[in-house]
């Protein structure tokens, strides 16, 4: 049974900087893409970072230059170290990996993130 579990999620101010863990079981992870996406409130689930097999990672307009994706294979444990955050990252966090072959996409059930003064 595959499962993502994200943690790190927590409120702090603008500037600061969050990490965020993904936790995944029952997945080959050496061989599998995670990603992060997020979802503010009222708004439309939106890409952040990916992170692939070959470690080459891809980032939004948005977030690139602030946020870096990291993966730890032997713990199968891909990071998101998120630096100068700011009240528009407020969002819920979610790391997922796309469905390859008969295999479906999965998602966790994300970590909440608030920036606010």
């Amino acid at each position: 049974q595959v499962q993502l579990v994200e943690s790190g999620g927590g409120l702090v101010q603008p500037g600061e900087s969050l990490r965020l863990t993904c936790t995944s079981s029952g997945l080959i992870f050496p061989d599998t893409t995670i990603a992060w996406y997020r979802q503010g409130p009222g708004k439309e689930r939106e890409f952040v970072a990916q992170i692939i097999y070959t470690g080459g990672t891809y980032y939004s307009d948005s977030v690139r230059g602030r946020f870096q994706i990291s993966r730890d294979n032997a713990k199968s444990v891909v990071s998101l170290q998120m630096n100068s955050l700011k009240p528009e990252d407020t969002s819920m966090y979610y790391c997922m990996t796309p469905a390859i072959g008969s295999r479906p996409a999965y998602w966790g059930q994300g970590t909440q993130v608030t920036v606010s003064s």
